[in-house]
């Protein structure tokens, strides 16, 4: 039976056992990942799921039910199921759910792609990172070569009890290396374009190509065995600058989460805390300085956080989250609409089996302007901060560190020594208002964040954050307090 047929029998089923409102996603979501380490293939997995998922309000209160084993008569089962927990639900007590107009929507959508990655041969799969990993030990030194490709392809079929009719696919891929060097008891890793196995991005083995592995893995892999030899960053209080790929976690960790608001409003608090942040600091909190302008973006080309629809409905939309270091919005569902402003189209589940919840779409740190090199050469003493190695963040989004794989000296505007394991730490809000510059159009990029988790049974979630370089003020760097 077609996901479509699937899909109308349990809304009908969910309508009449007394569902006020009713949506039933079909999803099948297929992934592929392969990992080669030096010489050999070291993993290769394949998954393939399906199933549907019924979720609906029986006087303001929320019942889900789902299975991957689905046929007429099951679909219809589910649907009563779902109404039963519903029902069952009220026990709870608290205010009943009231959700915000959204216009029905009728369409279907799906990831522009220039070659299917499912359909590229595994021969040629393996070939590229076999290549990248010879190109990486042929430096001198190193003790192991990595190189990964990851892919992902979801179709959505949703329909509403108010109308909404979707069909929706969304194609995915990565790809990246690592170089390790070992020596006197130390390990020292560099990774390309961005580590936890590289960069991701919306479309197809375009995205594998872009990322340029073998062209870029001598350069990696040298790094790697420079690193064994650098000194570690001392500690002491300085300016920095943090690359693109490192500064999108930084978004994602101390800007993104912070401004989900479930979590403001505690609904959310299960899985990694809250937020320091409270609803009637919409247009009065200063998150940051004036060069900090954040924007949450599910139309952004390339974008993990990029769809035509989420998983309510709601079509896909740029708006305001951070202008000119002021908070200016959040991240909403029709649930948690603020001031009639409707959905901020955020809802995304992580598959068949889950409800929604309030996601991070794309979420940006607009560009200023300059290059990298020009905002090196205007800083006269500090650091160039160089992908993600480590973090940790409190579970109200406040105090952070993190660790990063390379860290570069700045002196008189050049690039200088090399230090091994560099940290940084701080605080949000004096953080982010200490950043006085923030790099242009032309070296900002759409990093993709894979593996964000929320929730309570666990989701993951897929998420793009664009950044470019950007440099902080009075940052405490090193090991020490």
């Amino acid at each position: 039976m077609e996901p479509e047929e699937l899909t109308e029998l349990a809304l009908e089923a969910a309508v009449a056992a007394g569902a006020g409102y009713a949506d039933v996603r079909w999803v099948r979501e297929e992934t592929e990942g392969l990992t080669v380490t030096d010489d050999r293939v070291d993993d290769l997995e394949a998954e393939d799921s399906s199933g549907l998922g019924v979720r609906v309000l029986v006087d303001g209160r929320w019942g889900f039910a789902a299975s991957a084993l689905v046929d007429p008569g099951r679909a219809g089962d589910l649907a009563r199921r779902a109404v039963e927990v519903a029902r069952a639900s009220a026990a709870a007590g608290g205010e009943p759910v009231r959700l915000a107009p959204a216009e029905p929507a009728v369409a279907g959508w799906s990831t522009p792609v220039a070659r299917d990655p499912f359909a590229v041969p595994l021969a040629e799969r393996v070939e590229l990172l076999l290549a990248a990993c010879d190109a990486q030990r042929s430096v001198a030194g190193l003790a192991h070569a990595k190189a990964t490709v990851d892919l992902w392809r979801r179709r959505t079929v949703l329909w509403s009890s108010e109308g909404t009719r979707l069909d929706q696919t969304v194609t995915q891929a990565g790809a990246g290396i690592e170089a390790v060097a070992v020596g006197d008891g130390d390990l020292q890793q560099r990774s390309w374009p961005n580590s936890f196995r590289g960069q991701y991005q919306a479309g197809g083995w375009e995205v594998v190509e872009a990322a340029e592995l073998v062209a870029n893995a001598p350069r990696v892999a040298a790094e790697a065995v420079q690193l064994l030899a650098a000194p570690p960053l001392p500690e002491r209080v300085t300016t920095v600058i943090l690359d693109g790929q490192q500064l999108s976690l930084q978004v994602h960790e101390s800007v993104g989460h912070p401004l989900e608001l479930d979590r403001i409003l505690g609904m959310e608090a299960a899985y990694a805390g809250t937020s320091f942040v409270a609803p009637g600091d919409l247009g009065r909190l200063r998150y940051g300085s004036p060069a900090m302008s954040v924007t949450a973006d599910a139309t952004t080309p390339g974008g993990l956080g990029t769809f035509g629809f989420d998983d309510e409905g709601v079509a896909a939309q740029r708006s305001p989250l951070v202008a000119e270091g002021v908070v200016a919005g959040f991240l909403t569902s029709r649930e948690t609409a603020v001031d009639g402003a409707g959905s901020g189209g955020a809802m995304r589940a992580d598959g068949w089996g889950s409800m929604p919840l309030i996601r991070m779409t794309n979420v940006h740190l607009e560009p200023g302007q300059g290059s990298l090199d020009e905002l090196v050469a205007d800083t006269p003493d500090g650091l160039l901060l160089s992908v993600n190695r480590s973090w940790s963040i409190d579970d109200r989004r406040v105090n952070f560190q993190f660790g990063v794989e390379a860290a570069w000296e700045i002196k008189g505007g050049r690039l200088g020594r090399l230090y091994r394991n560099a940290t940084y730490d701080g605080r949000t809000t004096e953080f982010w208002g200490s950043l006085d510059a923030v790099c242009g159009p032309g070296d900002w990029v759409v990093w993709g964040v894979p593996n964000c988790g929320k929730g309570q049974p666990f989701q993951n979630a897929r998420v793009g954050h664009g950044a470019a370089p950007a440099r902080f003020r009075n940052v405490h760097v090193g090991v020490g307090r």
